[in-house]
């Protein structure tokens, strides 16, 4: 692939798109190919559900990166038939055009949609995937063109009318072929990630759970209470007059968030709680969800309430990173949802004091220390690989922005 500079507006045209090099057009979308709409067969009817025909609604939309192969649901024959959605074939471009606007995939056999799609099948005349890439750069004018009081939507006949530009055939081919070099490098590294992150899964289970022993280690694993790893520490402090950091927890062992309070006066109680760097902490209100982590560098003076109990680290005795690893096992997260009694839905609260007798099977502060930085090499490789995935798509992006505007051209 070779690029080829052209000037800014040297040798482009002004149309109501913007500037766009001479031998481009605006085509509308009805220009560019056949829209077909979709539609929900009577979910009271059984017999309008089967394995016949793949139908996909948004969510499975967004599972996918660029081809759609599977859906969630599927409809039968006589269900295409009594509901307004339309069989289109394979090479089919669905797009969202209801709540997730913008969002696009390919269909990769004969399927059919709900009515949240405006479904394009490409005509010869244009590129499949150069049209799959112009119509992901343009989600966000999708987006302001889109209307509706309680949920966005783009009607039918707006989305035919909207404009696209686009070069000749060849230049749309060497333009997605292009972009499709980045985005088969992305998807080789999303395998790699999950790969990897498989791979620590596996590796957390064996060696958390003392199935797996690392070299060197041979000693029963012992039984103890929580509270003989760590030590309940609450920092109680005055409620400040003037704007604060608070800090919270995400579920699923997400780690920690900061929010600036700016009205302490609004807050009902008058004591809130110190949080220090590697304190273990909890919201006991979400103890079951696995809102557990360990208070990182940049939360040092954040301030909690008595719904968030921290914990120090016993020095020889308990290793915090052993224990950021720990925390995530399916094993404690499960203890930690039977210790939160309470009623059905979000209205469970964990008990603290079971939480102290809570009896856990660890190994010595060497093995500790030793797993953890197992795993932690193990983090830092599917970090880095994530970020390496991360510079793959910010290439891709800023090839598009100019590949897709003209402002670079390739030989054809």
């Amino acid at each position: 692939m070779e690029l080829q500079e052209t000037a800014y507006k040297k040798g482009f045209k002004e149309t109501k798109l913007g500037w766009i090099p001479e031998d481009w057009e605006v085509k509308k979308i009805s220009e560019i190919g056949k829209v077909v709409t979709g539609g929900t067969p009577s979910t009271s009817v059984g017999e309008y559900w089967g394995n016949e025909h793949l139908w996909y609604t948004p969510t499975d939309i967004s599972n996918f990166s660029k081809y759609a192969g599977f859906s969630k649901r599927t409809i039968s024959s006589l269900g295409l038939k009594k509901s307004s959605a339309t069989l289109f074939p394979k090479g089919t471009l669905m797009v969202c055009t209801r709540a997730t606007i913008g969002e696009i995939a390919i269909a990769t056999s004969e399927s059919c949609t709900n009515q949240g799609f405006k479904n394009l099948i490409v005509n010869r005349k244009n590129d499949l995937e150069f049209i799959y890439y112009l119509l992901i750069y343009s989600k966000k004018r999708l987006i302001r063109l889109s209307s509706g009081s309680t949920f966005l939507e783009l009607g039918t006949n707006d989305f035919r009318e909207v404009g696209l530009f686009a070069p000749n055939l060849p230049e749309q081919k060497a333009i997605a072929n292009g972009l499709s070099t980045w985005d088969t490098a992305i998807t080789k590294q999303n395998a790699l990630i999950k790969a990897k992150q498989q791979l620590k899964k596996a590796l957390m289970q064996q060696l958390l759970s003392g199935k797996k022993r690392l070299s060197g280690f041979s000693g029963e694993w012992t039984t103890n209470r929580f509270d003989y790893f760590l030590d309940y520490t609450p920092r109680p402090t005055e409620k400040p007059k003037t704007a604060f950091t608070k800090l919270g927890i995400r579920s699923h062992c997400k780690g920690t968030f900061q929010n600036k309070d700016f009205k302490p006066s609004a807050i009902a109680i008058d004591t809130l709680y110190l949080v220090k760097p590697n304190d273990l902490i909890v919201n006991i209100t979400f103890a079951w969800e696995g809102a557990v982590a360990i208070v990182k560098q940049a939360d040092k003076g954040a301030l909690v309430s008595h719904r968030f109990p921290t914990y120090q680290f016993i020095e020889g005795i308990s290793d915090v990173e052993f224990f950021k690893q720990f925390v995530q096992s399916k094993w404690f997260r499960y203890q930690l949802d039977l210790i939160s009694p309470g009623g059905a839905g979000r209205n469970r609260v964990l008990s603290k004091k079971e939480l102290n007798k809570l009896k856990i099977r660890l190994p010595s502060f060497k093995e500790q220390t030793a797993i953890a930085q197992v795993l932690k090499t193990a983090d830092q490789e599917i970090k880095l690989l994530i970020n390496q995935r991360n510079q793959l798509q910010l290439q891709k992006k800023g090839l598009m922005q100019q590949l897709l505007t003209g402002k670079k051209r390739l030989k054809v």
